[in-house]
């Protein structure tokens, strides 16, 4: 009894259908085997599809020296739970009887609109699988188990993810009660949401007015956080991160947009009651003798990457589309335009030159009559000719510039 792999059993997002086969088979038979291998007697085929959000961890906690307990926290979210009768039993309450061969059962269901990234993490998971169960007379029940990924789209072209995002620490530097001098560092990226592939140019200006030494870095944090009867379990952990070089003391430092590439990640989990799945960008000051320097910059990693005409300062580019159906080729070698004499001819342009008749304007001119404005068009410009028509008299002694 298996589930066919080549349906859409391994992908999807929320609003989606899902689809996929079931076939049952023989013990020993392979997925691609022929099926049955002989006639069987079959009572009901049974279908449930499941998804669900779970957390647990447990706590060591001591009620004094000789002491102590283990407190345990747990949790459940139910985003998905559809049932469905694929063979049901005869009325006359006997066996159905399917021949040796292959047969398989069709089904299809209609996910929820929201619904949770699928997630595997230390104290929780988000899952979603697909169980068949085979009832038989006299026998036991077969079971079939799939599980399929949903991915819950996060457009980052809408407004609050094209906004950039900015901020500025400063911190003072001391070691046994002494003033060292103080350490500022400013940050900004171009935008809050981004996604995997992409490079965050990180724009940043680190102030050394400390008497050592001081190194810059940047990195993308995840935190997973995980919530169980009103107490919080988190778990950092470092993407990816870059070093810069180390600052002089008394120097300054600028990062005219140094590039942090997101590797493949999962997207955020904004939207369950009981995970969650944030990043940040953190700019950090290593400072020798004392704690480091920290600014921190909120990121969403989506799963729709940014509109090729999407810009920070637009509306939901997403939800538009840009029609260029107007837009023509250029042509590479554009017409000549027509000869002037081709277009105005001299009597054309002699009877442009005189006012109309009022007889001819009829009832057209319903204000004074200098009122109307005539088209005016110049005479056709004489023929080109190499020979100067005004050619100079040779008894004219040519002038002198210079006098």
């Amino acid at each position: 009894m298996i589930f066919d792999r080549s349906n859409a059993l391994d992908r999807a997002g929320g609003g989606e259908r899902m689809a996929g086969r079931f076939q049952p088979r023989a013990g020993g038979v392979g997925p691609r085997g022929p099926g049955l291998a002989a006639a069987a007697r079959l009572g009901a085929l049974r279908l449930r599809a499941m998804g669900a959000a779970r957390v647990h961890w447990t706590e060591s906690r001591s009620a004094g020296s000789s002491t102590a307990y283990t407190q345990s926290y747990s949790d459940q979210v139910e985003f998905l739970n559809h049932r469905d009768t694929l063979m049901a039993p005869p009325d006359n309450g006997e066996a159905t009887v399917l021949q040796a061969g292959r047969h398989e059962f069709p089904f299809t269901f209609q996910l929820p609109e929201t619904l949770a990234t699928s997630f595997e993490g230390k104290h929780g998971s988000v899952r979603y699988w697909v169980k068949a169960k085979l009832h038989r007379p006299w026998s036991t029940v077969k079971k079939a188990k799939k599980e399929f990924t949903v991915i819950e789209p996060i457009d980052i072209n809408t407004p609050a993810l094209l906004a950039p995002q900015a901020g500025a620490k400063e911190k003072l530097a001391r070691a046994w009660y002494c003033n060292r001098g103080q350490v500022s560092v400013t940050a900004k990226i171009d935008r809050k949401g981004y996604t995997p592939g992409e490079v965050i140019p990180i724009f940043a200006e680190i102030d050394n007015c400390t008497s050592r030494a001081v190194v810059p870095k940047a990195a993308i944090i995840q935190t997973q956080t995980f919530v169980a009867r009103g107490t919080k379990k988190q778990k950092k952990s470092v993407v990816t991160s870059i070093t810069g070089d180390a600052i002089p003391a008394g120097k300054r430092e600028v990062w005219h947009g140094r590039a942090l590439k997101i590797p493949p990640v999962g997207p955020s989990i904004l939207q369950c009651r009981i995970i969650q799945v944030e990043y940040s960008l953190k700019v950090c000051v290593d400072i020798p003798g004392t704690s480091k320097l920290l600014l921190e910059l909120p990121l969403v990693i989506g799963t729709i990457p940014l509109h090729p005409f999407g810009s920070r300062t637009s509306s939901v580019s997403s939800q538009y589309s840009v029609n260029l159906d107007w837009l023509s080729p250029i042509p590479e070698q554009p017409e000549a335009p027509p000869e002037y004499s081709a277009v105005v001819s001299s009597p054309e342009a002699e009877q442009s030159l005189a006012p109309p008749c009022r007889s001819e304007l009829g009832d057209i001119l319903e204000g004074p009559f200098f009122a109307y404005i005539q088209e005016f068009r110049f005479r056709p410009p004489p023929l080109y000719s190499e020979v100067d028509p005004n050619p100079t008299s040779d008894g004219i002694r040519p002038r002198c510039m210079t006098c």
